[in-house]
């Protein structure tokens, strides 16, 4: 993980965390479900560009008020065998009879990087990044399926080479770091059964952040994204489920490009001042609580010299693994893939949650 693929990961734990609080307002038996309030996860990853990474997410369940759904706090914690070491607390709050939504993360570490062609100049590079970000996002529902509201985001981070021939690189390519801030607005369409482990419905995201000198950062340039997951049910308990990501820049320098996301590849290896992808995996339940997973997608990374006509700029992975219900009641779900993308860009990875 890069400093600039952290910041676009706290956005992403925000919408991901915000998405996985129920809708449904929970009847007695719910209320009962959870047996421990504790969720201990390992996360556990490797790929070529990293090495091995280990490290842990805890987190405590609790209820707002009895008519709101879950929410939670906690952390997280992740090493590498390169050296990198991050870490980062969120809180997680369903309130007022689910209709308020309100997510937070703060984070940071040092990440360093060894890539064998970075941003396809056909140089290695190592890097070190100083990096830290805090992040929230708030939702109000309007209406049944209809949430609106904002989000708003302040990364400071300082890329450094760690030998003299990557130093220069990064400063021909202004990956220097620097300060961002943000804020934005946030439109959600949500008809899922379930908002942590859904079978079936469908989800809509479109969000932006306007980085602005005026509050404070180095830059200004503006980010829209627009995210949609479809989920069908068919057999007993499969789940099919795709979906469009959608990641646009204006005005943004190249530290602030969007860059892909698709399991297999090393976030903020691959940049583009905008990026497309479409997936699709196939959930098939074994069992009470086990299944496996199996996906494929693809993504392009266009605008300026890069277009999706350029068989360069295109990344397909493949892959598939384990899933295991951790929380039944609640639909907390830990993964197991592994997935495999163009060239020497594959991973494993052990997490919370599913891949899409």
């Amino acid at each position: 993980m890069t400093s600039r693929a952290f910041a676009t990961c706290c956005l992403a734990l925000l919408a991901v965390t915000e998405a996985a609080v129920a809708s449904k307002i929970p009847d007695a038996a719910e209320e009962n479900a959870i047996e421990s309030p504790w969720l201990v996860v390992p996360i556990v990853s490797s790929d070529p560009k990293l090495g091995t990474s280990g490290g842990l997410m805890a987190a405590y369940m609790f209820r707002m008020d009895p008519a709101s759904s879950v929410s939670m706090i906690g952390a997280q914690v992740l090493y590498t065998t390169t050296g990198s070491k991050v870490g980062g607390l969120f809180a997680r709050t369903n309130f007022g009879e689910n209709h308020h939504r309100l997510t937070a993360f703060y984070g940071g570490g040092k990440v360093k990087n060894q890539y064998e062609d970075f941003l396809g100049t056909g140089f290695p590079l190592q890097t070190e990044d100083q990096l830290k970000a805090l992040a929230g996002r708030y939702l109000y529902r309007v209406k049944e399926h209809w949430f609106v509201g904002a989000q708003a985001t302040n990364t400071n981070y300082t890329i450094v080479g760690e030998d003299a021939l990557s130093g220069e690189i990064l400063e021909q390519l202004g990956l220097t770091g620097f300060d961002s801030i943000g804020i934005g607005a946030v439109i959600n369409y949500d008809t899922r059964n379930d908002q942590n482990s859904p079978s079936a419905g469908m989800i809509v995201d479109l969000n932006n952040i306007a980085y602005r000198k005026g509050l404070g950062g180095d830059v200004s340039f503006d980010v829209y994204r627009l995210g949609y997951k479809h989920y069908l049910p068919h057999g007993e308990g499969n789940v099919f489920v795709w979906r469009l990501n959608n990641h646009w820049t204006s005005d943004a320098p190249p530290g602030g490009y969007a860059t892909i996301q698709l399991r297999g590849y090393t976030s903020g290896q691959y940049l583009g001042r905008n990026m497309s992808s479409i997936e699709a995996e196939e959930r098939f339940r074994l069992g009470e609580r086990w299944g496996i997973t199996l996906f494929t997608g693809v993504a392009c990374l266009y605008g300026g010299d890069k277009g999706c006509g350029d068989s360069s700029n295109i990344y397909p992975t493949i892959g598939g693994g384990l899933f295991f219900m951790v929380k039944p009641k609640e639909g907390m779900v830990a993964t197991l893939e592994y997935a495999d993308g163009n060239g020497s860009n594959r991973g494993i990875y052990l997490r919370f949650g599913w891949g899409i």
